[in-house]
C-alpha cells in the first residue's frame, strides 16, 4: 500500500508546465500539468541524453524535451517512435486539489 506524500496543490503547478521535486537519493522528479489539469511525474532525465524534462514544453499528454525535442508521454514515460527509451514514471494521487506522491518511490534510488 503506498504512503502519499504531498508535494503541493494543482494550482501551484503552471498549466502545460512543471513543477521539480528535488529527492534526498538521485535526480529529482518533474510533476506535469497539463490544459485538462491532469497531473503526472516522471524523472527529470530524458532517456535520451538526460536532458531536463521539468523544463520542456507540455502539449496534449506528452513533454518535449528542451535538448533534442524528444517527445515522452507523461503517461507512460514512453519515447514517442521513432525514439526509443522510456523515463521513470511515478505514482501521482490528486484529491481535493492536493497533488501526492509515493513516498516510497521517491525515497527509491
Amino acid at each position: 500500500m503506498a504512503r502519499w506524500q504531498r508535494i503541493c496543490t494543482v494550482d501551484e503547478i503552471p498549466v502545460l508546465g512543471s513543477r521539480r521535486v528535488a529527492r534526498v537519493s538521485g535526480p529529482a522528479v518533474a510533476v506535469f500539468r497539463n490544459a485538462e489539469d491532469q497531473v503526472f511525474a516522471l524523472l527529470d532525465r530524458c532517456p535520451h541524453k538526460g536532458g531536463p524534462l521539468s523544463q520542456g514544453i507540455v502539449f496534449g499528454n506528452h513533454v518535449a524535451c528542451p535538448l533534442h525535442n524528444w517527445t515522452i508521454a507523461l503517461d507512460t514515460g514512453q519515447a514517442r517512435a521513432p525514439d526509443e527509451g522510456c523515463a521513470a514514471r511515478y505514482s501521482v494521487m490528486v484529491e481535493a486539489g492536493e497533488v501526492f506522491l509515493d513516498a516510497d518511490e521517491l525515497a527509491a534510488p
